[in-house]
């Protein structure tokens, strides 16, 4: 290939009378390439291809994607295009969608730069970032859930390991069953907890432990430490792992996917793409985020959860059962249709519930 000057110094060459053989030995190229550059087949700075392109049968499938959703990351894109065969970089793909243009441009997207941020040291098992993760337009099958549904992440400050537990609510019994769950997916604890002013941990005008949370802390034998006030990125783990489940996760859900898949499938997500990002140990050799968590040495997990009751409405079915976290469980025939409460109380079996008598006042006792 001929740059731009040498392709010049060619032609220039040519109209002086020398030979194709002396313009070669004088740029320090083959005979053949300044020929197809003096007979015009070839043009400077642009290279042939070396094959037939392997990207043009995902052309269409990238474009409709990115039109139907502007703000997919590259990353989500490259993975569903994995499974449908592609088999080049990631770079590769995100060249291509420049070079054809297939993201449409949203003007009102715009890079946010000036934040203050810092680099923290985080010994290993010394921090876990705990975080909330609004999440839109769950599936409709989902039972509970609205509008939308709520991700509880935790992140390990030292390797950047995240997993994510999906939940109904942001309540207290809620916060506690995902942080049992989470730790247990994680491996075991850290020393100190850390959180934004989440109301259900911290005041959030003082910034002191509530006494509900201040048990829970205790039963875990981990210190909690609040984000000090106008702290930029002080949760720069956790935010981070937000973004990935809510981008790479989320928005690559199909929409007939019950809450037990979405969870296994985030699982597996954390467990292969999350962990197998590439990291610096402390020496500077090059490993990736498993390398680092497999050293951290996490404390155990008590034995059982912390007995916080979570309480769900569940309205009952025409064959008198009610769903919960991807079982049925059947109840009275007389509640068929009717509303009522499921009761669990962490750590055990067995499942209660609560219904409000027809015609009468107030809520009858609990059933088992």
């Amino acid at each position: 290939m001929l740059t731009r000057e040498e392709d010049v110094d060619a032609h220039a060459l040519r109209w002086r009378g020398w030979s194709i053989s002396a313009i070669a030995r004088h740029l320090g190229k083959d005979r053949k390439t300044v020929r197809a550059y003096l007979s015009g087949e070839r043009t400077a700075g642009v290279r042939a291809p070396a094959g037939p392109d392997v990207f043009e049968p995902f052309v269409k499938y990238c474009k409709a994607r990115l039109a139907e959703d502007p703000h997919l990351w590259a990353t989500a894109l490259f993975d569903e295009i994995r499974e449908l065969g592609y088999v080049r970089s990631y770079p590769r793909l995100t060249l291509n969608l420049r070079a054809r243009q297939l993201r449409p441009v949203c003007h009102a997207c715009r890079p946010v730069g000036g934040r203050p941020a810092a680099v923290i040291e985080h010994p290993p098992a010394e921090e876990t970032q705990w975080d909330w993760v609004e999440l839109p337009d769950p599936p409709a099958g989902w039972d509970g859930y609205g509008q939308r549904a709520f991700l509880l992440v935790g992140a390990l400050s030292h390797s950047g390991r995240w997993r994510g537990v999906l939940a109904e609510a942001m309540d207290l019994p809620h916060l506690i069953d995902a942080q049992h769950q989470v730790a247990v997916r994680l491996g075991g604890l850290t020393r100190v907890w850390r959180f934004d002013r989440m109301a259900t941990v911290v005041h959030p005008g003082s910034g002191k432990v509530t006494a509900s949370y201040a048990a829970v802390a205790k039963h875990y034998g981990v210190q909690v430490k609040p984000c000090p006030p106008r702290r930029g990125n002080r949760k720069g783990v956790v935010e981070k792992a937000n973004h990935s489940a809510a981008q790479r996760w989320w928005r690559a859900l199909p929409d007939d996917i019950t809450v037990a898949a979405a969870q296994a499938r985030l699982d597996e997500f954390c467990t292969t793409t999350g962990d197998a990002r590439d990291r610096v140990d402390v020496d500077g050799n090059r490993c990736t985020v498993a390398d680092l968590a497999a050293n951290e040495r996490l404390a155990p997990l008590p034995v059982v959860a912390f007995p916080a009751e979570v309480s769900v409405p569940r309205r009952v079915s025409a064959q008198a059962l009610v769903s919960f976290r991807g079982n049925r469980y059947s109840v009275p025939p007389e509640l068929a249709g009717g509303p009522v409460t499921v009761i669990h109380r962490l750590g055990s079996p067995v499942l209660s519930h609560r219904h409000r008598p027809r015609g009468g006042r107030g809520d009858a006792p609990p059933g088992r």
